[in-house]
């Protein structure tokens, strides 16, 4: 007995599952017998899934220049939907030595690239073997040619990218988004940081890249985390920063946002007030 329910019966219309079981299970051995006696394959059978939508996401990722080198901030929430399920992902992933890559969107997809990425480093360091090893202008290049190819087979991965490192004493901060879209800047944000946390970056960061301390790019990464912990509903007060400089990526574990609520006592939705 075939036990698969999509192989029971076939939809009345090709283009529409009726019964909403199509791509729980893969088609590929349906069959149905034509009118002269041969075997034909469903219309379902030769159909491919892509992810129409992110399921499981993080927000934000905010990344600077300062004197030393880059520095890169993201939270460990991953939200299923608009639950706030999973509260310890690491949303920063070392490349090599000199680079670090923060995401947001899906994380499953993040999840890939992360596989990917490790297995060019591996495959680099392991059969080349000839003194040279990749940056982050190398990986931000490789990474905007894998998601402009998912891109142009509309199968896309759901990612919006941060590229930093230090290598041969120059820095880089690069994005790439789903599109393969890539531009480079002092200061750099994704997700709801990009209309949010940008505009505070660029006032505090914009002419002082060269001059601003460690202690001070920290500062203000955390005060832009801050804000949006109050107001992005996808974020969590644990964070973690990622610093690089020509001595390595160094990413700390996870850290708490010190935050007060005591402003939120006189405010009593928007527009005027009457009591």
């Amino acid at each position: 007995m075939d036990h698969f329910p999509t192989n029971w019966g076939r939809p009345k219309y090709d283009s529409f599952d009726t019964h909403a079981t199509y791509p729980i299970h893969n088609r590929g051995h349906a069959q149905s017998a034509a009118s002269n006696g041969a075997v034909q394959h469903t219309h379902f059978s030769h159909s491919k899934s892509a992810l129409r939508q992110p399921i499981v996401t993080g927000t934000s990722v905010l990344a600077i220049k300062y004197k030393d080198g880059i520095m890169m901030a993201a939270d460990n929430l991953a939200s299923y939907g608009s639950l706030a399920r999973f509260k310890g992902v690491q949303r920063l992933h070392p490349v090599g030595d000199y680079t670090v890559v923060g995401a947001s969107g899906d994380m499953s997809d993040f999840q890939y690239l992360q596989h990917i990425l490790d297995g060019l480093v591996i495959s680099e360091e392991a059969n080349l073997q000839d003194g040279h090893t990749l940056g982050p202008a190398e990986i931000h290049e490789y990474l905007s040619q894998v998601m402009y190819q998912r891109r142009t087979k509309m199968d896309p991965l759901w990612n919006s990218l941060l590229v930093g490192g230090v290598k041969d004493g120059k820095r880089f901060l690069a994005f790439v988004d789903l599109l393969g879209v890539t531009y480079s800047a002092s200061t750099l944000a994704t997700g709801y940081g990009a209309y949010i946390a940008q505009p505070l970056l660029r006032k505090a960061v914009e002419g002082r890249e060269d001059t601003l301390t460690e202690h001070e790019a920290r500062t203000i990464l955390e005060d832009a985390l801050r804000v949006l912990f109050y107001r992005d509903a996808r974020s969590i007060n644990q964070y973690q920063i990622a610093t690089i400089t020509a001595n390595g990526a160094d990413i700390s574990g996870s850290l708490k946002l010190e935050t007060a609520w005591g402003f939120a006592e006189g405010i009593r939705g928007y527009g005027a007030q009457t009591q």
